[in-house]
């Protein structure tokens, strides 16, 4: 039976273990033990470990033939050093023969609202995206030179029923007018575990996909649509500097990046059929 590694056990991960244990084994590691209880009532085999102590990762090298690597780069620095621990520890043992790498469109950074395809050049700018840069390379690098197969998968807004910017918009917060709002790009978290198990399955070596769907929202319109659905006002729109003086940091890093991803390698090469198509879709 084939055994499935995952690094990183968010919700995605969650979401995408059903699709994997009724015909492979599967580890995670974690860090807390108390959360062991509740994979192992998922038919996963829990494995102690934190990728920001590398001795303690001694028990996952050898351990899988499929890894899904899901874990985001530490918060601060320019390189991430958790992926550096987790590929260093792989090689230590019999290597796995397939690798697939949770990245974000972010790595792109902003493209005006132009189409991007996975053979674009990178332009990230802020050190979030670039620990991102980082990564990729690691991987990409270690996997040619070990024989390992690896995707990269680059995940724009992840969004589910519990995943809306609710909060948002019971607080009023702004959105950009729309003639000067970003574009961006959304996937849903059940259709973001689908495709991670596609891309284990039949992803090329060494390449990369987007992981999206098919809509082409600008941001604004995408807040507007959740309001309609819950039955919320439109946040108020305002130009671009003044919603800039009135968000976060980090959420400003979101809404200033303007960009469109297309899908057709997901779709051709993985063989993917997203479940919902548009946010439209789901909230529907």
């Amino acid at each position: 039976m084939e055994r499935v590694l995952i690094i990183g056990c968010g919700d995605v991960a969650l979401r995408t273990i059903p699709l994997l244990t009724p015909t492979r084994r599967v580890y995670a590691l974690i860090r807390n033990p108390a959360y062991g209880e509740r994979l192992s009532a998922m038919g996963v085999t829990p494995v102690l470990g934190d990728l920001d102590k590398r001795a303690s990762l001694s028990r996952i090298g050898g351990l899988a033939d499929t890894v899904l690597h899901l874990a985001p780069p530490p918060n601060a620095g320019m390189r991430d050093t958790r992926t550096r621990h987790l590929l260093a520890v792989l090689s230590a043992g019999s290597l796995p023969k397939r690798l697939v790498y949770i990245s974000t469109s972010g790595v792109y950074g902003d493209r005006a609202g132009a189409w991007v395809r996975e053979s674009d050049a990178l332009q990230a700018k802020n050190p979030r995206a670039l620990r991102r840069v980082d990564a990729e390379q690691q991987v990409r690098a270690w996997a040619s030179r070990n024989g390992v197969c690896a995707g990269i998968l680059r995940v724009p807004g992840i969004y589910a029923h519990d995943r809306l910017p609710l909060d948002r918009l019971r607080a009023g917060s702004p959105a950009i007018l729309a003639a000067e709002d970003s574009y961006s790009n959304h996937i849903h978290a059940d259709d973001l575990a689908a495709i991670i198990v596609r891309a284990a399955r039949l992803g090329k070596p060494n390449r990369v996909y987007h992981a999206t769907d098919d809509d082409a929202m600008k941001m604004g319109d995408y807040f507007d649509t959740v309001a309609d659905v819950y039955n919320l006002p439109h946040p108020p729109r305002l130009h671009r500097a003044e919603v800039q003086s009135l968000v976060s940091t980090m959420m400003w890093s979101f809404m200033n990046e303007s960009r469109r991803l297309t899908n057709n390698r997901m779709k051709h090469e993985l063989r993917v059929r997203l479940r919902y198509p548009t946010v439209r879709d789901a909230l529907s």
